[in-house]
């Protein structure tokens, strides 16, 4: 989708809305909500303030709109991993595949959603609030899987899925910030198939 604009001084005629958005999602992904200002986005972006407003808002809009793009993409964590037809590929899918992502170094590490709030304060507490709801929300998708997988006898009695859920959401929160700090692909995934394989004795019928 591109938005074109008429000519006028500090504005280009026109720019292609997903790919700022994109530029926009990867600034707020490194620096975080707080550490990112408006004039890096708009110098990454490649468009001016003007243009910004225009096309987002204000830069609570637009960070909002990229985390919806980040959440809504089609190998999104959770969204991928829940779809698996088996809870032990699904539970392979959220804590190995969040050891690719976070360490994939075509973008920042870690998880922006996590990211970007680590050191939000009280002036960023909408910010806060709107993130918090997203996971809420990954969460509780989750626990619905594992809550289907114990009614199909491939949990046993012993897993109580929201206490899991919890589980793997308290795991991602430590592999995102090990990776954001420098971790690498091989000390994540270490982190990640112990955790897998805790789960899987435990709580996964065979």
């Amino acid at each position: 989708m591109t938005i074109t604009k008429a000519a006028c001084v500090g504005r280009p005629r026109g720019f292609d809305i997903d790919l700022a958005l994109e530029q926009a999602l990867n600034v707020f992904w490194r620096n975080g909500y707080e550490g990112t200002s408006i004039n890096e986005l708009t110098e990454v972006m490649g468009i001016k303030k003007p243009s910004l407003y225009a096309a987002f808002g204000n830069k609570e809009q637009l960070f909002l709109k990229a985390i919806e793009l980040y959440e809504n993409r089609p190998d999104a964590l959770f969204n991928s991993a829940c779809k698996h037809e088996h809870v032990a590929d699904v539970v392979r899918g959220l804590l190995l595949g969040a050891a690719a992502k976070f360490t994939d170094c075509s973008h920042p590490q870690g998880c922006a959603l996590i990211n970007s709030t680590l050191s939000c304060g009280e002036a960023s507490g909408s910010i806060k609030q709107a993130v918090l709801e997203r996971k809420v929300i990954n969460k509780q998708k989750l626990i619905t899987r594992l809550d289907q997988a114990k009614q199909q006898g491939e949990l046993n009695e012993n897993c109580q899925p929201e206490v899991l859920a919890r589980f793997i959401s308290t795991l991602l929160l430590g592999m995102s910030v090990q990776a954001s700090e420098g971790a690498t692909l091989e000390e994540v995934q270490q982190v990640a198939n112990m955790a897998v394989e805790g789960v899987l004795t435990l709580y996964v019928n065979q």
